[in-house]
């Protein structure tokens, strides 16, 4: 079993800035895709940004594409999600993701459209964006 804790939520104003951090328990990142999502209560959990980890492609939600990062760490078994020009519609609770094994590599951009295509999953971090 992986666990995942997050880290970086906080409140800013609208164009503000906040890098959010995810570590893993064991070292999950060689070959694999991971992701992030959002959700607020009531609606299904939203795909963010999703890696695949090996070859180092990453894929966007058009909401996100050109303001939002996704990278990884493998020597601290760590993935981040730097957000800028962050808007009031970016509010919400954020969640850092992975998949078990290898499988996810080759199919990663797909599962950001699913949360089901993720088995490991952090707490959640809080994002909140005002005017």
């Amino acid at each position: 079993q992986v666990q995942l804790v997050e880290s970086g939520g906080g409140s800013v104003e609208t164009g503000g800035s906040l890098t959010l951090s995810c570590t893993a328990s064991r070292y999950i990142y060689s070959s694999n895709c991971m992701g992030w999502f959002r959700q607020i209560p009531g609606k299904e959990r939203e795909g963010v940004a999703t890696m695949s980890t090996g070859a180092g492609f990453t894929y966007y939600a058009g909401s996100v594409e050109g303001r939002f990062t996704i990278s990884r760490d493998r020597a601290k078994n760590a993935q981040y999600l730097q957000m800028t020009s962050l808007n009031r519609q970016d509010t919400d609770m954020y969640y850092c993701a992975a998949v078990n094994g290898q499988q996810g590599r080759l199919d990663c951009g797909k599962r950001l459209k699913s949360a089901a295509g993720f088995d490991y999953w952090g707490q959640g971090t809080q994002v909140s964006v005002s005017s």
